[in-house]
């Protein structure tokens, strides 16, 4: 119980007096964290005297340490701490639910990791019971993954042998993108999948990407459909028709498969008959599907994806939207199907993406990580305490990004758990105060390697995620005050789980 104690003074503090700090991060880190650690050594001499001394020796101790304090956070800590106490003793009684799909796994890896990692300090029981929570908005979600990626390319497989020789878009192999396979989700057990399906041109066409500029909000991105010759190339190919040298010809035998008279508009690829078309083929497809014998399927309305809603024997429910891209050359940014939230742009207009680079950013932290890691987490319970805020999971997902670039990895074990959120906390307040939080692909020379962007990226000037605060003094203001209000929810959460 004393260790609780003196260790919750410490987390108090970052949270109540939280640095507003106008630095550069690296100067600003070292110092805090040169102070953490002299802070920490006081505290842990405190505790070892305490063991050996008796009650009234520790209670003239704890009087000193609780002097660095004022009066009031004192008084505000020992509630706090008699609920986390309690809170400890009721939830070790409890047993612990499960649900269908996770008793077919056992434990998950990050469970296994977190276990073999436990710290038997008291502030490791109470980053535990953190994990804990977070963990239980997980359950199940390795598994769902993994539904949700085997029935696409079972669709896309059946599709594959269906389309061989048309002139539909050839579709490649689904990616996972967003929160949900990037492992920090905080929406818990309703979760849509997000899988982006790449679209390639049939033979006898190609696709050349018309971009818009950055000052264009949105940027008016097209996909413009061009017929290529096929008398030379495709003479291997049985009866093979030229679109461009004999196109009333071919247009007439392949009429029904024509991917210019059917999913474009004009000459641009129309990302609504893409998605009806692919909706299409669902519906037809999915008697012919293993997955039909355990689940009921049902189209959910969606413009520009398609959306199937899955319920099993025992009515649990699984979403799991499909997208379309096209890639920009060889590199991991698309033109993306899905319309920009709030924004009506046209069918022909497709949104660029960078889903691609940052789910395989985040693949690429797992891989050089630490076991005990806990930078997922920190990203998880910071998304989720943004409700009812202007304060989009994007930002927050930037700022970790942008974090996990700059602090060292081994840094981000379950020890220093509680500091990180301290950072998170100060990187958005820092770029708040400076209406400035750069796009972390644009003009970052600190990218991994298997991480391929455009050119003009690389060479870019970096993009403000602010910008809007600039032009807008009563939103920034705005943006400030709530601010303060994510500072108490993540204090509350933290001791009271709320």
């Amino acid at each position: 119980m004393a260790s609780i104690m003196v260790r919750a003074l410490l987390v108090l503090s970052i949270f109540q007096f939280l640095p507003k700090v106008g630095d550069e991060l690296d100067e600003a880190m070292r110092e805090r964290m040169r102070l953490y650690a002299e802070e920490t050594t006081q505290l842990r001499l405190l505790e070892q005297r305490s063991q050996e001394q008796s009650s009234s020796a520790w209670g003239a101790l704890l009087f000193a340490a609780l002097q660095h304090w004022q009066f009031w956070a004192v008084a505000e800590v020992s509630l706090l701490l008699f609920g986390l106490c309690w809170q400890l003793r009721k939830r070790s009684h409890q047993p612990e639910s499960s649900c269908e799909e996770e008793r077919s796994g056992s434990s998950t890896e990050d469970e296994e990791k977190e276990r073999k990692g436990q710290d038997s300090d008291d502030e490791g029981h109470l980053v535990m019971l953190i994990a804990k929570r977070i963990r239980g908005a997980r359950k199940g979600a390795a598994y769902k993954r993994q539904v949700a990626e085997d029935l696409v390319s079972d669709l896309l497989g059946v599709f594959q042998a269906r389309l061989a020789n048309s002139f539909f878009p050839v579709l490649g192999p689904a990616i996972g993108v967003g929160s949900a396979f990037e492992g920090w989700n905080p929406r818990g057990h309703d979760l849509v999948y997000h899988l982006l399906v790449p679209l390639k041109p049939p033979r006898g066409h190609s696709f050349q990407l018309e971009l818009g500029t950055a000052e264009e909000m949105p940027a008016k991105n097209c996909v413009r459909v061009q017929l290529e010759c096929t008398c030379m190339r495709d003479q291997c190919v049985e009866n093979m028709l030229c679109f461009v040298h004999q196109p009333e010809e071919a247009l007439r035998r392949n009429q029904d498969s024509s991917l210019l008279s059917s999913l474009c508009t004009g000459i641009y690829l129309d990302a609504q008959k893409i998605a009806r078309w692919f909706q299409t083929l669902v519906s037809s497809a999915w008697g012919e599907m293993t997955q039909w014998h355990h689940y009921s399927m049902k189209l959910l309305p969606s413009r520009h994806s398609c959306k199937l809603q899955l319920r099993n024997a025992s009515r649990r429910f699984l979403v799991v939207e499909v997208m379309f891209g096209v890639q920009q050359g060889d590199s991991d940014i698309f033109l993306s199907s899905q319309a920009t939230e709030a924004i009506f742009t046209p069918d022909t207009t497709w949104a660029e993406t960078y889903a691609v680079a940052e789910a395989k950013f985040f693949r690429h932290m797992a891989k050089q990580v630490p076991q005990d890691t806990f930078h997922l987490k920190c990203l998880q319970l910071c998304a989720g305490i943004l409700v009812g805020t202007s304060f989009s999971t994007y930002t927050l997902k930037t700022v970790v990004m942008h974090l996990l670039n700059t602090i060292p990895l081994e840094s981000w074990r379950r020890k220093e758990f509680l500091l990180r959120l301290q950072d998170i906390m100060w990187y958005l307040r820092s770029s708040l105060e400076e209406k400035r939080l750069d796009h972390f692909f644009f003009g970052n020379e600190n990218m991994p390697e298997d991480i391929i962007l455009p050119p003009s990226f690389q060479a870019a000037e970096p993009l403000n995620l602010f910008q809007c605060l600039v032009q807008d003094p009563a939103a920034h203001a705005t943006a400030l005050r709530e601010l303060e209000e994510l500072q108490d929810r993540l204090t509350r959460l933290l001791f009271y789980g709320v």
